[in-house]
């Protein structure tokens, strides 16, 4: 059964299944928790397991390799200067992707003037929104790339960095239903890059 269309599970990221969530979580908490301790060892470890992951994400993004260096660095400070006041360490994976959006928007901000506008869509079922993932990761990633930063975020963070929509929903500082929102457009530009169809 694919949980991803069961109510009970709709927002499952489409690679992880409860288990391999949960496992997640607890390493993620207990490594957050000897951070807060003072482990040094505990925030080399964390840095360890989320540098990739991080960095594929920023590179995602802002589609600039060389800007997404110097924002990981700037992100894993602001990790490092506020791992002490994480309040839920199981919430770190949202927690550490929140800050990665505030910094990335920042940068883009400093690039773009246009602001963007969300329309909120809370009658979009959790099941509209799963992309079909037979296609081509390198044909993903270059459709991706032709986004906007916005779009190009709230996919790599579903589909690609397999966060839930509640945890995109705390990363973007968004009710859920804006997120789907996010979600359908995004999917729908997606598909128009990818094979030309209307996006209407």
């Amino acid at each position: 059964m694919d949980t991803r269309t069961d109510p009970a599970h709709a927002d499952t990221p489409p690679h992880l299944g409860d288990d391999a969530l949960d496992n997640h979580t607890r390493a993620d908490a207990l490594l957050a928790v000897r951070c807060q301790l003072g482990e040094r060892a505990a925030f080399d470890d964390l840095i360890r397991r989320w540098a990739q992951p991080l960095r594929r994400h920023v590179v995602r993004v802002t589609g600039n390799s060389d800007a997404a260096d110097e924002l990981v660095q700037d992100i894993w400070l602001k990790v490092l200067q506020g791992i002490g006041r994480l309040q839920e360490p199981a919430k770190f994976r949202a927690w550490l992707f929140g800050i990665a959006h505030r910094r990335v928007m920042d940068r883009l901000r400093e690039r773009y003037a246009a602001p963007t506008h969300d329309t909120e869509l809370d009658s979009i079922p959790g099941e509209t929104i799963d992309l079909d993932l037979a296609l081509d990761m390198r044909e993903l990633e270059r459709g991706l790339q032709r986004l906007p930063p916005v779009e190009r975020e709230v996919l790599s963070l579903f589909y690609l960095d397999e966060l839930s929509l509640a945890e995109i929903a705390q990363v973007l500082a968004l009710p859920t239903g804006t997120v789907k929102s996010r979600l359908f457009r995004a999917r729908n530009l997606l598909r128009h890059q990818l094979t030309g169809e209307s996006h209407d």
